[in-house]
């Protein structure tokens, strides 16, 4: 049974403090989708997640290099952009499925373009314009997800 939360966040703080709040609820390993038209605010919410865990460098957009590997307090967090991998086998070469099987946290933005290779993730996060900000839809797959989304509900409480 899947689990679905919604958020209307306005600015990119919210947008970011979202992320951290996610990231205080995650624990590895998660497999964690953003899907949501180009500049909708895939990497600003992976932004938010890192400062979250107290990362204090700079956090870009991997659509050139495809993998931006973490390492904060002993815990490893890959972020990915797949918008311009050229076909799903590709990820076999980039090693996610390495990746997957470590105790890690992986995001990744443009899931559909892993389709067919792609394990179904803990979490969907879709990111929608609306007027005055972003409308984000949470969906949790499985228990971690599940997780995440009720620890959610107990940190804004």
């Amino acid at each position: 049974m899947k689990t679905r939360r919604q958020f209307d966040l306005h600015g990119e703080a919210e947008q970011e403090a979202l992320g951290a709040a996610l990231a205080r609820t995650c624990r590895a390993p998660a497999l964690i989708y953003l899907d949501g038209d180009l500049g909708a605010g895939k990497t600003t919410l992976v932004r938010g997640w890192l400062r979250g865990l107290g990362h204090a460098g700079s956090v870009k957009s991997p659509t050139y290099t495809l993998i931006e590997p973490y390492e904060i307090d002993g815990q490893s967090i890959y972020h990915l952009d797949l918008y311009r991998l050229g076909d799903p086998g590709e990820l076999e070469y980039l090693g996610l499925r390495e990746m997957l099987a470590e105790d890690a946290v992986v995001l990744i933005e443009w899931p559909q373009r892993g389709l067919g290779w792609l394990p179904t993730p803990d979490l969907e996060i879709l990111i929608e314009h609306m007027a005055g900000g972003r409308r984000l839809t949470l969906t949790a797959n499985s228990p971690t997800g599940g997780t995440m989304l009720t620890g959610l509900e107990s940190d804004s409480q």
